[in-house]
């Protein structure tokens, strides 16, 4: 197993990358490795003031990076040497099984359906985050970011997607999916969501529960929370928020430390076809330890070639 790191990517890369891919190594397994994308005279020092044997990673260098604000499309075509356009093309040459960053999420969006492509039969990718339970676990919310507007046949697959990846990788029997919309009743919401309840009613595809309200994300109504890229994004901010704000409050809580980004790692694109994940912009070495592991489960359960089953 080759999990491929991007080095360039994050407000505190490198370092905080590479002490991260070494927090890593020593939750990894004999047979899987660390694949670091990047300048690699800007790793070497890292390692060395760490006392890390340098030979534990394999290293692919580049000479060029894409910045946070930069345009994705026009950055992917113009940096062809950079660490987020390098990973992916190793990515689509099978010389590493999944590729994360915590660098600039439109490139990276852009440059996975650009290079390892989308499922056949997908319409979207989409973003998915892990959201914490008050009795203990964690659910799954999608989309978080990746399409602002969607159609009902969209969100739909999103179930489907959010589903596959709740039993495989969260390891939940039989999850349950729900649509977010401001009622629990069936022809409550705006045209989207009413539209989308008699689809996601009638599958087969996973057990649809109904609407669930913004107030039930942190409950145990469901497993699987769907809803279009803008609601998601803006839930998962405020959600973000709220470890920071009990930080600033000075009290400890052990549900609201569970909303500590870093224990997560990252957010997995899912519906393409590798294992592709995007850190956040101001990862920790503890998030990117936890992208890494991530992109482990995603790899090891086959998640993808699941995902692939089910759309043929």
């Amino acid at each position: 197993m080759k999990i491929g790191l991007d080095i360039m990517g994050g407000d505190y890369a490198p370092k905080a990358i590479v002490l991260g891919a070494i927090a890593a190594h020593e939750a990894l397994s004999a047979g899987e490795r660390l694949v670091l994308i990047g300048d690699t005279e800007l790793i070497k020092p890292i390692l060395a003031e760490e006392g890390f044997n340098p030979d534990h990673f394999e290293y692919v260098h580049t000479d060029q990076a894409i910045g946070m604000g930069e345009h994705p499309t026009k950055a992917i075509v113009q940096k062809p040497n950079s660490s987020i356009s390098v990973g992916f093309q190793l990515l689509k040459e099978g010389k590493i099984d999944s590729f994360a960053s915590a660098g600039n999420s439109g490139a990276m969006l852009v440059g996975a359906v650009f290079s390892v492509k989308t499922i056949p039969g997908i319409i979207r990718p989409c973003l998915c985050t892990l959201v914490p339970k008050l009795k203990g676990g964690a659910g799954l919310l999608l989309d978080v970011g990746a399409n602002a507007d969607c159609k009902p046949d969209t969100l739909l697959q999103f179930g489907v997607l959010g589903n596959l990846y709740a039993e495989n990788v969260l390891q939940i029997n039989k999850p349950r999916v729900a649509l977010m919309n401001i009622g629990e009743e069936e022809e409550k919401g705006n045209m989207v969501a009413m539209a989308t309840y008699p689809l996601m009613r009638d599958t087969k595809f996973f057990n649809f529960v109904g609407n669930v309200e913004g107030r039930d994300l942190f409950n145990d109504k469901a497993d699987v929370i769907v809803c279009d890229g803008f609601t998601g994004n803006i839930v998962l901010k405020m959600a973000e928020s709220f470890y920071i704000l009990t930080l600033k409050k000075g009290f400890k809580d052990e549900f609201f430390d569970r909303f500590n980004y870093e224990k997560y790692g990252g957010s997995p694109i899912l519906g393409v076809n590798a294992p592709v994940i995007i850190g956040h912009g101001i990862s920790s070495p503890e998030a990117v330890k936890n992208m890494v592991l991530q992109s482990k489960d995603m790899i090891e359960t086959r998640l993808i070639e699941k995902i692939k089953q089910a759309f043929t």
